[in-house]
């Protein structure tokens, strides 16, 4: 029935225009109103390919079955940083209605710009007017070149930092590695360029990302400090409806994501959603999220807090924020 009736509506666009009233003018004809894209509706989830081979967003047909609205370019963007929590941030945020955002990570900032701003648009979802569209690429915190491009794209995009502290991170980190790499050296190891003499390896990129202060400076050079939103990662574990309140604040929107929205799973030790966006059931990020860390020797451990500490104090003035890292 709903391709006869597209046939009928498409065959009777130009031959029916002209019939009207005799000796009246012809009224304006009314596009017909369009179903809103649900949340949750298969391709959001869906690998980039699937996303780059989706109909064009100027066919009729395609707007149809994809739902009303406009590909735009991200207003907001999660920036950082990796295993600091921005997969739940992302999961929360999307629970609001006026937030539509990519599910995979588009990596267009440091892997693929130079597929251009159009491929780049065409990945993000359709959003209607007052809706806010948002991806978030957790490395660009990282990468020296994603500033002045997120930059050039629009000086007025809002970011938005998901920091944690930075040793906890490190052991995240090297976490997620041995899961896929069992055979790899150990965190201690790894740690040092030579442990006797006490000696960080900060080319090791799990101790380098936590060095936030330095990596901030890069974004200052194109972008306020207002302009960027520092969440806590702790806290998103503990109050996740405070910082989600934040981040709601920060990104004009009316705050609906409350303390209704979540409950504690003891299991694995974080927030859940009671709803997660389009589904009636609760859900929880998947078993790769709140792994065991290995046991560190506590001596190295105060040895990295040791070398983050001067890093940590600069942080903190950049942002206005004391994390309670130390």
């Amino acid at each position: 029935m709903l391709f006869l009736w597209l046939y009928m509506f498409y065959s009777c666009a130009g031959s029916c225009a002209g019939l009207t009233t005799r000796g009246s003018p012809a009224p304006p004809r009314a596009a017909p109103p369009l179903p809103p894209l649900l949340p949750g509706e298969p391709g959001e989830e869906s690998s980039l390919e699937e996303q780059r081979a989706a109909p064009d967003a100027g066919s009729p047909i395609s707007s149809f079955f994809n739902g009303s609205g406009t590909k735009r370019l991200p207003q907001a963007i999660i920036i950082g940083v990796k295993k600091g929590g921005t997969r739940a941030l992302l999961e929360f945020l999307r629970v609001h209605p006026d937030v539509r955002a990519v599910g995979a990570e588009p990596h267009f900032f440091d892997r693929n710009y130079e597929r251009g701003l159009a491929w780049y648009r065409d990945l993000m979802p359709r959003t209607l007017e007052g809706q806010i569209t948002m991806e978030k690429t957790p490395s660009y915190f990282v990468t020296k070149e994603a500033p002045a491009r997120i930059s050039s794209m629009s000086k007025g995009t809002r970011l938005i930092v998901v920091v944690r502290d930075p040793v906890t991170r490190a052991i995240s980190d090297y976490t997620q590695t041995l899961s896929k790499k069992p055979d790899i050296p150990t965190f201690e190891s790894l740690t040092f360029k030579n442990r006797t003499t006490g000696l960080i390896d900060t080319s090791w990129s799990a101790i380098q990302i936590g060095i936030y202060a330095k990596h901030l400076e890069n974004w200052l050079l194109h972008f306020p400090i207002g302009q960027i939103l520092f969440v806590s990662g702790e806290r998103l574990i503990s109050d996740p409806a405070g910082e989600l309140g934040r981040v709601q604040d920060f990104l004009g929107l009316k705050r609906i994501i409350t303390d209704k929205h979540f409950y504690f799973n003891k299991t694995k030790g974080f927030p859940c959603l009671k709803k997660a966006e389009g589904s009636s059931k609760p859900h929880c990020l998947g078993k790769t999220k709140g792994r065991t860390h290995p046991d560190i020797d506590q001596e190295v451990v105060q040895r990295l807090r040791d070398f983050y500490r001067p890093f940590n104090m600069k942080f903190y003035q950049m942002t206005g924020q004391d994390f309670g890292w130390d």
